[in-house]
């Protein structure tokens, strides 16, 4: 593992944060940008892990605290919170993380499956585990952490 300068075939490049207490990361081409904590406009009957959406420039962006969707403590957002707004597909979302570290560069074999023996929800969230001399990574697998979209075939 190495800080990310050149990509080399087979090099994930990953940008690394601490939701809590602890250590995850994500692909760095599903970042859009990283920004400062604001609070949010709360959405009546949305699931405990939205925290609600802002206006990014122009765009409402849902935000969802990482920590809650992960089955951790709720977040208390403060300014030493950052907002990682992640494109998946043609979807933009903002994830609530405690601070952003750095961004590595990975070799493809250092990530480790996903023990058998954690719930079948944290298997569909985290696509495998990162272990370096300082700290143990996940790698959060961004699309099946996103809340669900109803189907509007399914709407009335």
């Amino acid at each position: 593992m190495t800080t990310a300068t050149h990509v080399q075939p087979g090099v994930r490049e990953l940008v690394t944060f601490r939701v809590g207490e602890q250590d995850f990361c994500i692909d760095i081409m599903m970042v859009r940008e990283i920004r400062g904590w604001s609070p949010a406009t709360i959405l009546p009957h949305a699931p405990k892990f939205v925290l609600g959406v802002i206006n990014l420039r122009g765009s409402v962006v849902p935000i969802v605290d990482l920590s809650a969707r992960l089955g951790l403590a709720p977040s208390v957002p403060d300014d030493r919170h950052v907002i990682v707004i992640a494109v998946v597909g043609n979807q933009t979302i903002g994830f609530l993380v405690s601070a952003v570290a750095d961004i590595i560069a990975v070799d493809g074999s250092e990530v480790q499956p996903t023990p058998d023996v954690t719930s079948e929800t944290t298997r569909n969230f985290i696509e495998g585990v990162i272990v370096t001399k300082e700290r143990m990574l996940r790698v959060i697998d961004i699309q099946t952490v996103l809340p669900k979209v109803a189907d509007s075939a399914e709407a009335p």
